[in-house]
């Protein structure tokens, strides 16, 4: 087997692996049970210690799914009575205790098994070494004559899936996924986390239950007598697997949307992100620990009283504050103000943006002024353009006259850019990230969308031809393809721009890398444990591909990013990657506020020192970090470029509706709202197409908010989710129209 996430296949053979050999070619299983699965055979069969789901495909390959797994021990195992929805459910018991599996299946699009197994300890009990619960099987259900590639595993607590692919037999692909949220009282109660739990050597994959703790010391036991869920898997097939890294990511997409379908949601409230907004300009312009003057100018500080000014920062800030202001019909004073120095960070000898001002060696001896950190070089350049494109002068020139050395340093390194590079001579300081393999990959993304704006303010084919070259020289990377989750959004964007452009479909396609690569590093199940109880981290990116926390200032970017894909891709996007989007925005939009330490309980935050400035729990600037294992949040510190985020949540999520009492919240993006009469809208979303979305309705200050009423193009009437005085709620279908009227 041949891996490009460095799974490889096992020089030694698995003692698992042995005798699972050995009871299927002895033919001495007993089944049980049978489901229907398309065109797959699924059979239940009792084994030697082993319940297992034999999947075949007849007479190309199959897989074998453990079940349950009861070493030592004698047991019994009968049919037991079966769930809405689930066609077959067992019982097992032994000595151990009681086994419950439930087998669920769907064929209503592609072929789906889930695989639930509880426990119920006969006496508190330590749970020892668990074996892997999946084995794909070759011609005469040989697992090792099954020859396959994976191409995508867990990476620490993100989601707990695996990707892989039949070479021989032709079986298919598979995406196996394992739902970490049903198994928090598992986590809880032994003090493990689900770090890698999901992934394996061919031919011995799937989830293996973590039985020590993040320190290294023996999990804690099980209480007797309750029921703790040790699995919940759930498996989705394609005949046909993908021969090329553009099929494989659109499957993927494809798949992962099919498994998102199995899962028990967590509740995406509304946010008041205008109120947040507003506290966060104040506290922009009045805290002394939120900016600096150099040159008589004014810098925002990248952290709370930490660090020193850079250029991502300033425009990071300035762009957020620009779309504020133009929702309010009016620029703020502080955008301005904020411009006004952007010329120091500009370097006439090198003719290009510096990320730090030129006074950096007297108040900052330990920052190297020479390096450039690849991704840092194009991202001040992307807002000076949004700026450009907006109309504003000062912007276009000081972009114009940065990009020719922006340019020379792509094709200089052939658009495979290293960590760190030397300014004047391009000399590598840090080539590769901590895996030892590759540059800082999706810059070509992040490139390539610069160009795409270049190319729209100066229609200079010069930057058409640049932005077509970072995307091609990206090919073939996979799911290596994500360094930094914004970056590779952006260039997902960059695709489907090129590909409206070029009407050349093999952009359009290779979005669905950078798709795949996001949502590969997404953290798909809500955890519960230790600080996380306090925070959701559900469908949250984690910022870096190895990172271990979510950090908000690459969430709202991913958020931004989303919405001018969706907005790119017309009818042909694959419905599975519209509704993942779609609900990752929405998710963003609730998961986001716990970044805001005011939020938060003051215990759980991290004590001691930050790695940068401090925590000041009475400023509206979130917190870097928020951690799914459960880790404290806030050891990073509190980073002010990431308040741009309540500035585009409340200028996506806000919409004026003229002469009513309220503004109109919702948390997915409208994709049309017309006025159908003076007190009727029309409003079309594009989310998935069986999510639900929330509009709600807030009352504007010295209004009354009248009674207003939803219904969906049907005519059908929906009711209101909830309804105060301040704010009624509906949940609509995030795909269609709906009508709302009111009084």
């Amino acid at each position: 087997m041949t891996a490009n996430i460095g799974l490889k296949a096992q020089e030694t053979t698995s003692p698992y692996v042995l005798a699972l050999r050995e009871e299927l070619a002895a033919g001495t299983m007993r089944r049980i049970g049978q489901a229907g699965l398309g065109d797959l055979d699924a059979e239940i069969c009792e084994g030697t210690d082993s319940l297992w789901v034999i999947v075949r495909r007849g007479g190309t390959g199959g897989l074998a799914i453990r079940a349950a797994y009861l070493a030592a021990a004698d047991f019994e195992c009968r049919a037991a009575s079966t769930a809405a929805g689930e066609p077959l459910r067992f019982e097992i018991r032994s000595a151990l205790g009681r086994h419950e599996v439930a087998i669920g299946t769907s064929q209503a699009d592609l072929n789906r098994l889930c695989v639930r197994t509880t426990f119920r300890p006969a006496e508190a009990m330590r749970v020892p070494f668990l074996p892997r619960d999946l084995y794909p099987l070759g011609p005469d259900d040989e697992p090792l004559a099954a020859k396959g590639n994976v191409e995508a595993a867990q990476r620490g607590v993100n989601s707990g899936l695996i990707y892989f692919r039949f070479e021989e037999p032709q079986f298919g692909s598979v995406l196996y996924f394992q739902d970490l949220t049903r198994l928090n009282p598992y986590f809880r109660a032994t003090g493990t986390v689900p770090s890698g739990v999901v992934g394996g050597e061919w031919p011995e994959l799937g989830y293996l239950p973590p039985v020590t703790t993040p320190d290294g010391d023996e999990a804690g036991p099980l209480p007797a007598g309750e029921e703790i869920v040790l699995s919940d898997a759930v498996l989705v097939f394609r005949d046909q697997a993908g021969d090329n890294e553009l099929e494989m990511a659109r499957q993927f997409l494809q798949m992962l949307g099919t498994a998102y379908k199995t899962l028990e949601l967590p509740e995406a409230g509304y946010r008041d992100w205008l109120w947040r907004a507003e506290r966060t300009l104040d506290d922009l312009e009045s805290s002394a620990e939120a900016t600096v003057r150099h040159y008589g100018n004014r810098y925002v500080m990248p952290y709370t009283k930490g660090e020193v000014p850079d250029a991502m920062v300033q425009m990071t800030v300035i762009a957020a504050l620009h779309d504020f202001g133009r929702w309010r019909g009016e620029p703020l004073p502080i955008e301005a103000e904020l411009k006004r120095g952007l010329g120091k960070f500009y370097d006439p000898e090198v003719k290009t943006l510096r990320r730090y001002l030129p006074n950096i060696g007297k108040f900052a001896e330990d920052k190297d002024p020479d390096a450039v950190d690849s991704w840092y070089l194009y991202h001040p350049m992307i807002n000076l353009a949004r700026l450009a494109l907006d109309g504003d002068d000062q912007a276009r020139n000081l972009l114009l006259k940065s990009i020719d050395y922006g340019i020379r340093a792509a094709r200089h390194f052939k658009y495979k850019w290293p960590i760190l590079y030397n300014i004047h001579d391009f000399s590598v300081i840090t080539k590769a990230r901590g895996d030892h393999r590759f540059g800082e990959t999706d810059t070509n993304g992040i490139y390539a969308y610069l160009m795409m704006q270049l190319y729209q303010l100066t229609s200079d084919e010069t930057y058409l031809e640049e932005a077509k070259a970072a995307i091609d020289a990206a090919r073939g990377l996979r799911f290596d393809l994500m360094y930094q989750a914004n970056l590779t959004m952006w260039g997902a964007v960059a695709c489907m721009r090129l590909w409206r452009i070029t009407e050349d479909r093999d952009y359009f396609d290779q979005s669905y890398v950078y798709l795949a690569g996001l949502l590969h590093n997404c953290e798909i199940w809500k955890s519960e444990i230790g600080a996380a109880e306090h925070y959701s981290n559900f469908l949250g990116a984690t910022c870096l591909h190895d990172a271990p926390y979510m950090a908000l200032y690459e969430c709202f970017e991913c958020f931004a990013g989303i919405e001018e894909y969706l907005l790119n891709s017309g009818p042909d996007l694959e419905p599975a990657a519209r509704m993942l989007l779609s609900e990752f925005c929405r998710y963003a939009l609730d998961r986001a506020w716990h970044y805001f330490p005011d939020t938060l309980p003051a215990d759980i935050l991290h004590k001691g020192e930050q790695q940068s400035g401090v925590i000041d729990r009475k400023l509206s600037f979130p917190l870097e970090d928020l951690y799914g294992d459960g880790q404290a949040p806030g050891q990073i510190g509190q980073e002010i470029y990431g308040c741009g985020a309540a500035f585009v949540f409340a200028t996506r999520a806000l919409h004026v509706v003229e002469d009513a009492p309220f503004r109109l919240f919702c948390n997915h993006f409208i994709r049309a709202m017309e006025r159908t009469g003076n007190r009727t809208l029309s409003i079309r979303l594009d989310g998935g197409e069986t999510c639900v979305a929330l509009i709600s309705l807030v009352r504007l200050p010295r209004r009354k908010l009248a009674r207003a009423s939803m219904m969906t193009a049907d005519g059908d009437a929906l009711v209101p989710h909830h309804h105060a005085d301040d704010r009624i709620d509906f949940h609509v279908p995030a795909d269609g129209r709906v009508i709302l009227s009111w009084e």
